[in-house]
């Protein structure tokens, strides 16, 4: 069994951690935060760090490719028993997210944890 500081909640597929260096080259530090949808294709939104309030009760998943990734408590009830990845696919992307006019968007993908994973999670307090 992996330990459980080792079971990412978040992670980034090569093509989201290409896409959010390019980003971070023309706005500095970034963060994301799980717009609403509690399902496979739903959009994370990239802002640039300053110009983002995360809320008192958001939950931080991890970190994808140095930035910190968040969704609200609610939210991560939907989310708790899986694994978010992060991919980017051709579209366009939120409105307000940095990606918006690249051709490409943020997509959630997601995996269930193995029930020895979730177990593990809970023996560290990260569940």
């Amino acid at each position: 069994m992996s330990a459980a500081p080792d079971i990412a909640k978040v992670l980034a597929t090569p093509a989201a951690e290409a896409l959010i260096g390019r980003l971070r080259e023309r706005h500095g530090p970034l963060l994301f935060h799980q717009s609403g949808g509690c399902c496979d294709g739903s959009s994370p939104m990239c802002y640039p760090q300053d110009d983002f309030i995360v809320g008192d009760r958001d939950v931080q998943l991890g970190e994808i490719a140095g930035a910190p990734f968040y969704m609200s408590p609610s939210q991560y009830e939907y989310w708790k028993h899986t694994q978010l990845i992060i991919d980017v696919v051709e579209g366009r992307g939120g409105m307000f997210s940095l990606e918006n006019g690249e051709g490409v968007r943020f997509l959630t993908r997601s995996r269930l944890f193995t029930d020895e994973e979730i177990e593990a999670l809970k023996a560290a307090g990260r569940f």
